[in-house]
């Protein structure tokens, strides 16, 4: 065995974690590098551009139609419109989009409570997260033929969406959160049952892609101090990513992708290794990642028409990138010669995707202000 492969072998049979109990017992957590800070200058979010973000959300979480919905039918019963399906999350065309649009209104009128946008944005989250329409979302998450509802992707958004609203000291956030508790235990439990079962990441640039959920649940999990999903999210990534040498970062982007596979893995594998490792690991993952602080080695997606709703998936994916780059930054030894790389990149695709969130489309009005909300917010970045 060479002697890049014996550390690597050393590696994870140091960073592996105990197996999951069964729910409802409690685990030892094993170690987890401490959630980083917000930047010094901030959110980098102004009250401008939340209300401009704000607006793109408020003009969807009630609007209907289109509508593009994936719906198992046993029976002509079930042939119903997207209001009466899902109740709380009908709108933004889908409904993942319509969970994280909710989610962005929660976290903007966290963050400007004295913004203008604030009282709208309040009284659609109270007119979607009522007991009635969480109950009937539960039980349409139950159904019958439906264990791969927006799984991973959406479920995951639900959870952050949950986590938000228990973080927000409010009144009224407070019987928000306490609404939507039976969805946010049946989605957890939806991820729970099928994440042992997957016995290989999915590496796509799409909904489908494992390494941005588990991030995602991940931080849910961290702030719930839920154990055994905390156990679960770890040993899932760990045992999926750890292994992982030279990701074709090259073949990046697919003509659709909004997530990277790559980096998302990397930002991902940085919520769970401690710096120093993560460094050795994200040699192995991106050996050719510059150490001059060049921006240009990593070029943003171009959209060539911003009408047809899968290529402006081009535009999420350079502000997923831009955060996931952050991301990545953040969980390497401050001395680590790529930062300043990884900061460059991150800053470009920052500036090209923000540029994009305009609203003049709803292929990508309709979802593209959640992704600004989440690079500016620092959601990933802070335990604020």
């Amino acid at each position: 065995m060479s002697g890049r492969a014996a550390g690597a072998a050393l590696l994870v049979a140091l960073a592996l974690p105990p197996a999951p109990a069964a729910a409802g017992t409690t685990v030892p957590l094993p170690p987890l590098p401490q959630a980083p800070r917000a930047s010094a200058d901030g959110a980098r979010l102004d009250a401008a551009a939340a209300a401009r973000f704000a607006a793109l959300a408020l003009a969807c979480v009630g609007k209907e139609y289109p509508n593009k919905i994936a719906h198992v039918l046993q029976s002509d019963a079930d042939a119903l419109p997207p209001r009466r399906l899902t109740p709380a999350f009908f709108g933004c065309y889908d409904w993942h989009s319509s969970v994280h649009g909710h989610w962005l209104l929660a976290r903007l009128a966290r963050a400007f409570p004295d913004a203008p946008f604030v009282a709208p944005a309040r009284a659609a989250l109270a007119k979607s997260l009522t007991p009635a329409n969480i109950t009937a979302e539960a039980a349409y998450l139950a159904g019958k033929g439906r264990e791969t509802f927006e799984r991973p992707y959406g479920l995951a958004w639900l959870l952050t969406l949950a986590r938000e609203l228990r973080e927000w000291d409010d009144p009224q956030a407070r019987t928000w959160s306490a609404a939507l508790a039976p969805l946010e235990t049946a989605a957890a439990k939806q991820l729970a049952g099928w994440l042992p079962k997957l016995t290989h990441p999915i590496r796509v640039g799409e909904h489908d892609q494992t390494a941005f959920a588990l991030g995602l649940v991940l931080d849910w999990s961290r702030a719930k101090q839920d154990a055994v999903m905390t156990a679960l999210a770890v040993e899932r990534a760990r045992t999926y990513y750890l292994p992982d040498r030279t990701c074709p970062l090259a073949y990046e982007p697919s003509g659709q992708d909004f997530l990277s596979p790559c980096l998302a893995e990397a930002d991902l594998m940085r919520r769970i290794l401690h710096p120093g490792a993560f460094a050795d690991w994200l040699t192995g993952l991106l050996p050719d990642l510059p150490r001059d602080g060049s921006a240009g080695w990593l070029e943003p997606g171009v959209v060539t028409d911003p009408t047809d709703g899968k290529l402006a998936h081009l535009d999420g994916l350079n502000l997923s990138r831009a955060w996931m780059l952050e991301g990545i930054a953040s969980g390497l030894p401050s001395e680590d010669p790529r930062v300043p790389a990884l900061r460059a990149a991150a800053e470009r695709h920052r500036k090209d995707g923000l540029a994009a969130v305009t609203g003049a489309h709803y292929e990508g009005g309709h979802w593209l202000g959640t992704f600004a909300t989440y690079l500016t917010s620092e959601r990933g970045l802070t335990d604020r």
